[in-house]
């Protein structure tokens, strides 16, 4: 018997036996009992007091001042004092792995960003 023979009567065997288990599979699949999600609201807890509303407000607008555009249109919030630098192996997976340092300017994100 040829090699070449012995090849295409094993592909011919997996693909019966391959096919006789997918066909067990999916009649399983079928026959199981269905599991139902039901979906729960949380009602809303007690709303916010007015003071901690306006605390709140005042947060959310000194952390986004910086990033409003000036009269010229720019962003105002850039890295320009963190040069890019990159090289070696970085590690940004792991619990204490960090991004590289550096330099990113918004038209760069923008740029990327609206390059479809």
């Amino acid at each position: 018997m040829k090699i070449s023979q012995l090849k295409s009567i094993v592909k011919e065997a997996v693909k019966e036996a391959i096919q006789e288990e997918i066909k067990d599979i999916l009649l399983e699949a079928v026959k199981s009992p269905k599991q139902i999600v039901k979906e729960t609201v949380v009602p809303n807890q007690k709303p916010l007091p007015d003071t901690d509303k306006v605390k709140l407000r005042e947060n959310m607008m000194n952390v986004l001042g910086g990033m409003m555009p000036n009269a010229q249109g720019e962003m105002k919030a850039t890295t320009a004092n963190m040069p890019l630098q990159v090289g070696g192996n970085l590690d940004t997976t792991s619990p204490n792995g960090k991004l590289p340092e550096g330099n990113v300017s918004i038209d760069q994100i923008m740029g990327l960003m609206n390059s479809k």
